[in-house]
């Protein structure tokens, strides 16, 4: 790991413009897929829109389990 290597190294710097455009493509792909997360939008991202999808329609299995609102929800479900 280098410390703000993409300010130190173009490639570092490319690295990380390419990895946020595939996961931005790929959040609007689960958004088209799985509607009313706001995926599209918060690039999944803990914000309220998100948050609230969580509680209306459950986790799909694209959440990460150790995301706490997920876990939170998981262990509502199996109590």
């Amino acid at each position: 790991t280098v410390v703000k290597g993409d300010g130190l190294s173009l490639s570092i710097a490319a690295a990380s413009i390419f990895a946020k455009t595939a996961r931005d493509r790929h959040m609007a792909e689960l958004a088209t897929q799985y509607p009313g997360y706001g995926w599209e939008q918060n690039a999944g991202y803990g914000v309220k829109a998100h948050t609230d999808g969580l509680l209306k329609l459950g986790p799909t299995i694209h959440h990460r389990r150790t995301f706490a609102p997920v876990a939170k929800l998981l262990t509502q479900v199996d109590s």
